[in-house]
Order: structure tokens, then sequence, then C-alpha cells
């Protein structure tokens, strides 16, 4: 039988943000064709005439011209990755579509694409949706299956993009616990671009995203792609070349197998695919990322308060968490200028070591014989907030919990239970799991004043298999979704934070839900501005977790001085993590000076743009103000020793080349301006009294001259427009 080929005409339909523009090639009897996704281009401007009829046939090749389409599918002709891979009990395995519905949500600017396959018995619906302030491209897809059968889904694409075939890197994030976001940089070539996580969690050594560059860009300029996928679970990205030069990048949920079973009228919705063009280079990429998540940020109140200053109890007193202990730790926080205490493990019943108790969400009776209400009022009586640790997803062998109700951990039958940091994974899909960690969690909540729960996440994903023995994976993180958003409903003033043994949980979804994310388990400062700078990246400061830690660190070793450790924290969410009692006298001065800087600071660290770059010679740094760069607080940490005699200039760019800036070095009272730097010179010197006037087309193009420094210290110093 011989089947016609699409030959409906095409239209074509695009939508605008401030800077950027899609443009897609649209026919009713197929997938659209993707024709652009780049720069913002004038209105009216369109490609003049179907793809085809600009594309000649290349010898030895199928009769009909397959480009890159919103959706490519398997069996008919594409070659290069599937949007869908797909079945019927191992028939059926070719998908085309043969219908294409456009309905616009938002004139230019949201639209929805109803692709339907009447052979296959299926529909994909596909939703973009461009920012037009700030040119972050969201796009979802959902496929129903409208056959009589079960489809069988191995693999749906949340999107599938097109990249310029001038692409040439691509900058991912790789690491492990206590060492996150290092940056990884590929060439892309005809060679497939890969990476798969299906750790079950968002994971340390795989960030589900990345960014594209084209050649000449920079940190401020350049034409660069960023994308990434708004999930907390199993993932996967591929960039791939394709024969008329250009690259598709396809981002999706790694579907463990039989995790895709579609029953009639079933639909399988994917998640968000957050994507960004920007000519601005990786600040102005960023600078898209950050706005976009500060809107998705469901606030207390409905808006963002100063972040207040952080002392979490864990690397300071680990398990030893007795209820006099904690107290003195509290009125010594208190003393320093710190917020919101926070009780971190080691709290509940029968939780002395992390073997056993996890799941007991009531106070351990030994260290607290009055409960948490007696801790609770005194820290609230110093004028702190109190926050409590928490993690609801698992539970010991070890455990009331799993004694009453072993069937309850996700497990594969015949298949042996492999704890993780002695703990196994509840399966809180299971109703009446997410009802006893409700009701326990809400009682703590009802009975106390708590304002902020830290909500960690400490082992991977194995043997996930669901009461009936499917597998598990995607429910479990729609299921903590899910107890996130019942616990938000009914406590809407609580804030959570995203924790996974640090940096195993930061995504654009869990940040659906919470407030804060702990970077990394790892709090050396050395360590930690190769961290922060990665995470920078793709979320704004106010929603990173930065302790000032103790030195030795306790995940390296290493010993920084109190000044540099204060500073790498000082941009971020603010925090103490270690024991304060023990300060002396003069160290205790030195970290109120810090916190106080840091309240003085937090409003303008914590809106706007943040800004990052490299001066050389061992010297990076970030700046934060706002958008027209008039008042910027400019942080430059030296992390090696210089092997230059004289420190080269630090260039600014974002600053205004026609303006004159008003320089003065920042920092808190009673510091010492010589310490990290042996050497000075007259224009240092002034710097620290009323400043020194400098024009912005000198600082952007020749730069600001950085004094003579010992490694891992830094210089803070404020520029403002006169």
């Amino acid at each position: 039988m011989t089947v016609s080929l699409p030959d409906a005409p095409a239209q074509f339909i695009a939508l605008h943000g401030r800077h950027t523009s899609v443009v897609l090639e649209v026919h009713a009897d197929e997938a659209p064709i993707w024709r652009y996704w780049g720069a913002r281009l004038p209105d009216t401007a369109n490609p003049g005439a179907p793809l085809r009829d600009t594309r000649a046939p290349p010898s030895f090749t199928l009769d009909f011209d397959q480009p890159l389409t919103l959706v490519p599918t398997f069996g008919v002709g594409w070659f290069g990755q599937s949007a869908l891979l797909a079945h019927r009990d191992g028939l059926a395995c070719a998908q085309a579509i043969t219908g294409c519905e456009v309905e616009w949500l938002v004139p230019a600017r949201a639209v929805r694409l109803r692709l339907t396959d009447a052979v296959a018995a299926l529909r994909i619906d596909v939703t973009l949706t461009l920012d037009a302030a700030n040119d972050v491209l969201v796009v979802a897809s959902a496929l129903t299956n409208l056959g009589p059968g079960t489809l069988d889904v191995q693999w749906l694409a949340a999107g599938t993009l097109p990249l310029p075939g001038r692409a040439d890197t691509v900058r991912s994030y790789v690491g492990q616990h206590v060492h996150e976001f290092q940056l990884q940089v590929d060439p892309l070539s005809r060679s497939q671009w890969r990476r798969e996580n299906r750790r079950g969690r968002t994971s340390h050594d795989c960030f589900p995203g990345a960014v594209v560059t084209t050649p000449g860009a920079t940190d401020d300029a350049g034409l660069v792609f960023g994308a990434h996928l708004a999930w907390s679970g199993n993932h996967q990205q591929t960039i791939e070349w394709l024969h008329d030069g250009r690259y598709q990048w396809q981002m999706g949920e790694w579907l463990a197998p039989g995790e895709g079973r579609l029953a009639p009228g079933v639909t399988l919705r994917t998640p968000e695919l957050v994507a960004s063009c920007s000519t601005g280079g990786f600040n102005g990429l960023a600078a898209n990322f950050h706005a976009e998540l500060r809107a998705r940020l469901n606030w207390p109140g409905g808006v963002m308060r100063p972040r207040p200053v952080h002392l979490n109890t864990w690397e300071g007193l680990y398990f030893d968490v007795h209820s006099d202990k904690v107290k003195a730790l509290a009125d010594a926080a208190a003393a320093v200028g710190v917020e919101r205490f926070v009780l971190d493990d080691g709290w509940f019943h029968g939780r002395h070591d992390a073997r056993a108790a996890l799941g007991d969400w009531w106070p351990d009776e030994t260290k607290f014989a009055h409960g948490l209400g007696e801790l609770i009022a005194h820290v609230n009586g110093l004028g702190m907030e109190f926050g409590l640790w928490v993690e609801p997803e698992m539970v010991n062998p070890d455990s009331e919990l799993f004694r009453a109700h072993p069937d309850w951990a996700l497990q594969f039958d015949g298949r042996p239970l492999l704890t993780g940091r002695n703990q196994l994974v509840l399966d809180i899909a299971r109703p009446e799991a997410a009802d006893y960690l409700f009701g326990k969690i809400d009682a703590l909540l009802r009975a106390h004043p708590i304002a902020y729960l830290k909500w960690d996440h400490n082992r991977d994903l194995t043997t996930a298999g669901l009461a009936g023995g499917a597998p598990g994976y995607r429910a479990q993180v729609h299921a903590v979704y899910a107890l996130m958003a019942r616990l938000r409903a009914a406590h809407p003033q609580v804030e959570i934070e995203s924790c996974s043994g640090g940096g195993g949980r930061i995504d654009f979804a869990v940040l659906r839900h919470t407030h804060r994310v702990w970077t990394s388990d790892c709090i050396d400062a050395l360590s930690r501005v190769q961290i922060q700078r990665g995470c920078l990246q793709f979320f704004p400061p106010e929603i990173m977790g930065a302790h000032v830690g103790t030195a030795p660190a306790h995940t390296t070793g290493r010993s920084q001085a109190m000044a540099f450790r204060a500073a790498v924290a000082l941009p971020g969410h603010f925090g103490v993590e270690f024991d304060v009692r023990h300060l002396s006298a003069a160290d205790s001065a030195e970290l109120r000076g810090w916190i106080q800087l840091y309240k003085d600071l937090r409003e303008r660290l914590h809106h706007g743009r943040v800004w990052q770059g490299e001066a050389g010679d061992g010297v990076v740094w970030q700046a934060h103000g706002e958008a027209d760069a008039s008042d910027v607080l400019l942080l430059a940490y030296r992390t090696e020793p210089t092997d230059h005699r004289h420190a080269p200039a630090l260039r600014l760019p974002m600053l205004d080349a026609d303006a004159r800036y008003r320089v003065r070095r920042v920092l808190p009272a009673g510091a010492d301006p010589a310490a990290g730097h042996p050497t000075s010179a007259p224009f240092f010197d002034a710097l620290l009294g009323e400043g020194v006037e400098l024009d912005g087309a000198w600082l952007a193009n020749a730069g600001l001259p950085l004094p003579r420094a010992l490694a891992e210290t830094a210089l803070i110093v404020r520029l403002r427009r006169v």
C-alpha cells in the first residue's frame, strides 16, 4: 500500500522575548519543523520559504527529506536521536506525527502544539513559553495513549532544541559528594555528547543542565545557550550533530524499565525543560536563569525577606545535641549576631549516631527530657528563629518505624536491601507512609514555633521497587513534591531547605517547594569558591547556602583565615557551622563583624545581577548590583599564590563606560586592612578613606588595580557611579 507523505502548506509561527526569538515551520500533517532559536529577530522576520524548498536532495538518501522537528520520531526516516521511543507489546515501534494543531496561549509568547499520530494512536502536546522579560524558554511535553492497549514508553524528551552549527563547546558540571559543580568543558563534534543520571535524585555528579558556547563567547559577550531539566530524579541529556550542520539538544527524565507503561487514556507528563539563549555571554545567561528562578520561588507571604544569618549545629556538635549543650551554643550564636538557629541531626528518638532511628520523628527523651519546647523557647528568647533538621524519605533498619513496617522500604522481591549511610528509602508513594510522615512533622510544626526545616536526602536510590514490584524512581520524586506541598499548605510560614548530602538535590523543580539549597557538605572556603561559581551559573545567590566553617575544614583538613572563610560565604545565604562557644574574644569579635557586614550588604547581594569573571594570576571575582551597574559590590578572591611581581588589573566590563565611579574598599568593623596584604601603595591606602574616583571606561577596559596579596585572601570593593 502506498501512503502519501506530508504535503500541507507551511505557516511560520514565532515567539519573541526581549533578546531572543523562536521560529517554527508548521504543517497541518506533520510535527513542526525547527527553523530558529537564537538572537532576537524583528517581529515580521520569517524564513521566507519552507525548509525543504531550500534543500537539494543529496545522493543515496530517502526520497522524502526529514529535517529536525519539535518531536523527531523513530522508524520513519529520522536517523538521529528520537524524542519518543515506545512500542506496544514489542510491536508498533514506529511513530510519525500525522496531525498538528496550534493553540496560542499568549500571542507571540506561549503556544501549545497538539500533535497526533493516527497510526500509532497517540498524542503529544508540546508547550513552549518564552518569557518576554528574561528570555527563558520553558518546554514541556505530555504523551497520551489514544489506543486500546498499553503503550510502553522507553524515552520521552521534555523538549528538543536546535543549536547552531557554529556551536563549539559544551560546559557541564560534574563532581561527587563534597566536590560538586566542577566545570567540565568538552568540544562539540560529530560524536554524540551525552549525560545520564540513574541515582534517583538530582545527583552530585551529573547536574541536569549545561551551557553551549559559540566561538568567542566570554563571561560578558558572545552567543551562548543554556538548558536545565527541572527535575529531582533520573535524567538524560544528549547533544547530537545533524547532517545539515546544526545540532539537536534533548533533555528528559530517564525512565527505568517499566516506568513508562501507559494504559489507554493515560498521559505521561515530562518535567519542564528550562532553557535560555543569551548574546551577553555566561553572565547574561546566568541573569536569565536567576530571573526565572526568582519568579518561581514560593516565599512565605509572597515576598522574600532579608535572608537571616544561620547557625547550623551539624559540624559543631554532630549527634551530641543534649539540651544544655545546645542552649549554650545558642547563647554563643546569639552573641555574634545569628538570627536563625538550626538544630541538625541527632535530636529525635534513639538517634545517637548514623546507624539508627531515622523514621522515629519525635524528640529523644534522653537529650530533651521536656521535649523540644524548652529549647525552642530558649532560642526564641534570644531573638533567634528556630529550625529543625529532618530526613523524611529515609528509614534506618534499626528504628521503631522499620520494625513495625518493613514493607514500607523501597525494595524488589528476592533482592537484598542495600543500605547507604545505614539507611533505606521509604516508599512515600504509599499513602500510609506519606500520611505517617505528614502526621509526625505536622505535629512538630503545630506544637512549636518552628520556622524552618532542613530537609535532607542522604543516599541514592537502589532496589527502588513499589509495593507491587514496579519501579518507583519517578513515583518517589512526585511523592516528595506532594509531601512538601502538603506541609507548606498546612504551614505556609515555614521555609524549607533542600539538602541531599549537600548538593545532591539542587534543581528548579525542588525549588518550587523549597527556599534554599545546601550547596555542598564541603565548607572548605577554597573548595567553595569553585563550587559556588558553578552553582551561580544557574541559581541566584540568595538561595545558595554558604557557611563559615571551622579551620581546619572537616572535609579537607585545610585551614584558612576567618576573613577568607567569611568573605567566600558572604554573597550567598550566609551562615555559620562550627562550635562558636570556643572562639577566642578576638575571633568572636571578628566573626561578629563579618555577620554585621553581611546584614548591611545582603539586600544588595541578593537582588539584581551577578557577574563573574577571572582576572588571571589565581584571582577570580564576582560582582553584585542592579542591571545598570550603578552601584556594584565586587568580591575578588585570590585562590593561589601570585606568580607575578605586580598583580594584573581586574577588568569590569559591566560598568558604564561614560560614567565615573567612586571606588572604596569594604571591610567589617575592626578588621585589619593589612591582613593578607604584605605591602601596600598609595592607591590602595586611598581606597580605605574617601575612596578614589575612576572612569568607567578605564575600569571596563584597562581594569581596577589589585594589591599584592597572599593566597586565600579576598578583597571587597564598592563601586558607585558619581
